[in-house]
């Protein structure tokens, strides 16, 4: 699944650097030495705060316009592009294990292209919750 969250930059004071404020997602608040670092903070941040909201079955928040955001004088309004199939593969925490039926012929063509029936079921599911949001 693939989600864009808009995120506000604003320089830190006195120092190098940049703060992180992802709007939509309370409390998701980062920093990066970088302009470039703040972005994959911020990402790392956002992917992070959405798998929590994923693992405990809650609906993720809708995305604002990044046109529709106000930063204060200095701030920077960037989007992040969330990938969160990868994240959640690499940090997830929880898995459950689920026994399906299908038809023989099914069964068949999934062995013939040795496919995989977990990540169809997955991406297949990912497809209907970006549909809900």
């Amino acid at each position: 699944m693939k989600l864009i969250y808009p995120a506000i930059f604003y320089p830190c004071e006195g120092k190098t650097g940049y703060t992180v404020i992802v709007p939509d997602l309370p409390g998701c608040v980062t920093e990066g030495e970088s302009l470039a670092e703040a972005i994959l903070m911020g990402t790392d941040a956002a992917c992070g705060w959405l798998l929590d909201e994923l693992e405990d079955d809650h609906p993720l928040p809708k995305a604002s316009a990044a046109s529709d955001l106000r930063p204060k004088e200095d701030g920077i309004v960037n989007l992040l592009a969330l990938d969160m199939d990868a994240y959640a593969e690499k940090y997830g925490a929880k898995a459950v294990r689920k026994n399906i039926t299908i038809p023989a012929f099914m069964n068949t063509f999934v062995e013939r292209k040795h496919l995989s029936l977990s990540k169809i079921t997955q991406d297949a599911l990912a497809h209907l919750m970006l549909a809900e949001a």
